[in-house]
């Protein structure tokens, strides 16, 4: 396992201190006559200097507030561990045990009186997470929040409610980019739900129509596994499953939000001090706490999780369980050096896995939201972060992270913003919602992700990928052609803030609903190589200073979209299978060349576009692809001639015995011996080349929901009489008031309208819809 580098430490003493759920914390803290408490203990340990240890014996420990550590219990003369005595289990858990009395409702349903200070939020049943009554009713085979509906609050439906207030709404984005969560606090006499929320995204563009799930209403507990509590009348209402025993079923409740806080500062951190080898549970569902933006980006986050890291150096999370968790399950928030979590099992979780998010205060210049910019002459043009108040040189080392996301969709396995040198390395990453790992920003990069296994990713939500990022940073623009005058002018502003370059080497990535590896918006400053790619290819939006070098496409292809002139970008001793697939493309970077093809029709495609001079094409033999070796045979290929070099193929994920054994690995896919090009309708319409908007990376290289309208690819002829009119990457949707889903609609609204008028044209521009005139007789009939 990599080393974490630890402070020096002065040890004067060792001391152990035992805690038993049977023992007394009157005793004085021995093996044979051990505390209660963990506070107990936490509160003598304090008292020493030196290394100290804590034991868990096996058992449960509920906690009724948060366990903090401060610098008090770990600092440089001290090192504290808390861990679970040897061969045993202890589990800290943040929920309650209900005591019930169950009597029956009707329609099957049962009814307990509870506590009237209980609030109910996260149920667990005999330790699973039980559905609140919810429309639709759960659906495991469903693709979004296990079943989504339009008619979830359609009026007719609402109208049925008697009192939906306390009830939720969760929808998913309109164009797919993660979700939004509302509380229900009323209706009105039309069945329109009255509602807040709606902060969990940070491209806050509205709400699909159709996948939208209601829960908690009193009105929809109709199917086994369901629940309802009526927080005024004190009252849990339950459906039992078949067969089940209600009267021998364990019922809790998640009541805190964090269970474990490390709360220092960088002028005072805590250090030192290592959990391992314990089991954490139920901690509270936080979609409905505050959120803050993640500068740019498409989230914003709760700064929160079951475990909480601020302030700290050399602490660590090891070997840990963490399940059954309703928010994220481990945050390091702000300043941590050094700390990480390794050998963790993490599984069950509401939100997010692991999170790494810095002080927004650090960075220079903040700014919060897509369409905005800080003008030019009120930058700071300083180079890298402000203060040193974010998590640096940190360590996700041997986790298994699956499933999560079950409440919250814009969420992932590993999330890196406004932080710097990060490692994530041996992770078994899969069945996500969005992303495996997820790179919010370029601030500071630095980071190394390496020999992870990430797959079944991008389940419920569109336009992303197994890794994902962006790289709206100080030189980024919301529109296209303002920035690039920005980096034309000013190409120093580019690597202010990606100061140091991201390395993804050595993984194993597959995506069945996007791309194996998809930098956005912006991402600069990237060394790609060694990656298994076993479905979706690799993307690179509009960015600087890519090198994408010796990786294995299989069953796809490079994807570069809407580049810029002087990119810097390098693609070269890649196994590619099918033609590359550039959207808006007005320079091919530094250099793609001496790559290998399976197909020659694709190679002559691209050759033609003044690239890949001295690729080639020849039959890639490998190792054993049906059970996931890709290594190229070697028996003189020509594949080695122009510098490919084999890398580990059995070196992916965790690597712990334990872990090892419960860890998935992804479907494989044999190579295809020929990816066909499809035919490709282009015409042309008033000095365009336009054609039906009809791929994934077209879709994302314009910001569309779905496939739907006419993209303008290139304009036909200089100076044309529309050149003003339309752009490049636009996407026409409507015509003079006519919708225009496809070409024949386009060709169509032209014959009806009356061209001597002027014509509104509704267009998709720089990611929102912009309305574009045509002056009288500018549009002629063709």
């Amino acid at each position: 396992m990599p080393s974490l580098v630890g402070s020096e430490m002065c040890i004067r003493a060792q001391t152990t201190y035992f805690v038993s759920f049977k023992g007394n914390d009157k005793n004085n803290g021995s093996e044979k006559a051990p505390f209660k408490s963990i506070k107990t203990a936490q509160n003598k340990a304090r008292r020493q200097k030196g290394e100290v240890t804590i034991y868990l014996r096996g058992g449960e420990y509920r906690l009724d507030k948060t366990l903090i550590f401060t610098p008090e219990d770990g600092n440089k003369d001290k090192m504290l561990t808390l861990c679970s005595y040897p061969g045993e289990h202890a589990v800290i858990c943040g929920g309650v045990q209900l005591k019930l009395q169950w009597q029956p409702y009707k329609n099957g349903i049962m009814q307990a009186k509870v506590s009237p200070d209980m609030s109910i939020d996260m149920l667990i049943g005999n330790g699973k997470i039980l559905h609140m009554a919810r429309y639709p009713n759960f659906d495991s085979l469903a693709v979004r929040f296990n079943g989504t509906s339009a008619d979830a609050t359609s009026p007719e439906r609402v109208k049925t409610w008697k009192n939906p207030s306390g009830g939720y709404l969760h929808a998913m984005h309109v164009n797919d980019w993660g979700d939004f969560h509302y509380r229900i606090t009323g209706k009105n006499d039309q069945g329109i739900l009255k509602l807040e929320g709606g902060w969990q995204n940070n491209r806050p563009d509205g709400l699909s129509p159709d996948n939208r799930m209601v829960e908690n209403i009193f009105e929809e507990l109709d199917a086994p596994g369901e629940w309802y509590y009526d927080t005024g009348q004190a009252i849990l209402y339950y459906y039992p499953l078949p067969s089940e025993d209600i009267t021998k079923s364990i019922f809790e409740v998640a009541k805190l939000k964090q269970l474990v806080e490390f709360r220092g500062t960088e002028q005072e951190p805590v250090m030192n001090i290592t959990i391992k080898n314990i089991e954490f549970t139920q901690a509270a569902r936080t979609f409905m706490e505050k959120y803050e933006p993640l500068l740019r980006s498409d989230w914003t986050i709760y700064r929160g999780g079951a475990i909480v890291f601020e302030g700290t150096e050399s602490c660590h999370l090891e070997g840990c369980y963490l399940h059954n968790l309703g928010g994220n399950s481990v945050f390091f928030s702000n300043y941590n050096l050094n700390s990480g979590i390794s050998g963790s099992h993490i599984t069950q979780i509401g939100a997010s896995a692991i999170c790494f998010v810095g002080d927004a205060n650090a960075v220079r210049s903040p700014v919060f939201n897509y369409h905005n910019f800080t003008p030019i002459d009120q930058m700071d043009r300083e180079v890298g972060p402000k203060t040193s108040n974010y998590p640096a040189n940190c360590l996700v080392y041997d986790n298994l992270i699956h499933p999560i996301g079950l409440f919250e969709k814009q969420v992932t396995g590993v999330e890196l913003s406004m932080c710097k040198s990060i490692t994530v390395s041996h992770n078994s990453i899969y069945d996500m919602p969005r992303s495996g790992i997820n790179v919010s920003e370029g601030t500071w990069g630095g980071h190394i992700i390496e020999y992870n296994d990430v797959f079944e990713t991008v389940k419920e939500t569109g336009d992303h990928g197994s890794f994902n990022s962006w790289g709206r940073d100080r030189y980024w623009h919301p529109d296209r052609k303002e920035m690039n005058k920005i980096v034309a002018k000013e190409p120093s502003l580019i690597l202010v803030d990606a100061i140091s370059t991201t390395i993804i080497r050595n993984n194993r990535f597959r995506c069945d609903r996007g791309w194996d590896i998809g930098l956005d918006d912006g991402s600069s400053n990237y060394h790609i190589y060694n990656n298994l790619c076993l479905n979706g290819g690799i993307k690179l939006r509009e960015g600087f200073y890519r090198n994408v070098e010796n990786n294995i496409l299989v069953n796809n292809t490079f994807h570069p979209h809407v580049w810029f002139e002087n990119s810097g970008d390098v693609f070269t001793r890649n196994i590619v299978m099918g033609p590359y697939k550039p959207i808006n493309l007005p320079a091919w970077g530094a250099m793609v060349d001496y790559n290998i093809f399976t197909d020659s029709t694709a190679l002559k495609g691209d050759q033609m576009s003044g690239i890949d001079k001295h690729s080639i094409v020849c039959t890639v033999d490998f190792q054993d692809p049906e059970h996931g070796d890709f290594r190229v045979k070697d028996n003189g290929s020509a594949v080695f001639r122009l510098g490919f070099q084999n890398f580990c193929m059995d070196c992916f994920g965790v690597v712990s015995p334990e872990l090892k054994r419960l860890a998935k690995t992804p479907r494989i896919t044999l190579p295809l011996v020929k990816v066909e090009n499809a035919p490709i309708n282009i015409i042309e319409w008033q000095g365009w080349h336009v054609k039906n908007l009809e791929t994934l990376g077209e879709r994302s290289a314009t910001g569309m929901d779905t496939e739907r309208g006419v993209y303008v690819i290139s304009i036909d002829k200089p100076n044309n009489r529309m050149s003003n009119i339309l752009h490049e990457n636009d996407v026409i949707l409507k015509f003079n008031g006519i919708s225009i889903g496809n070409l024949d609609d386009l060709q169509n609204a032209t014959m009806q309208a009356d061209l001597t008028k002027p014509l509104e044209i509704v267009v998709f521009r720089n990611q929102k819809e912009t309305i574009v005139i045509a002056p009288q007789n500018m549009i002629q009939l063709n």
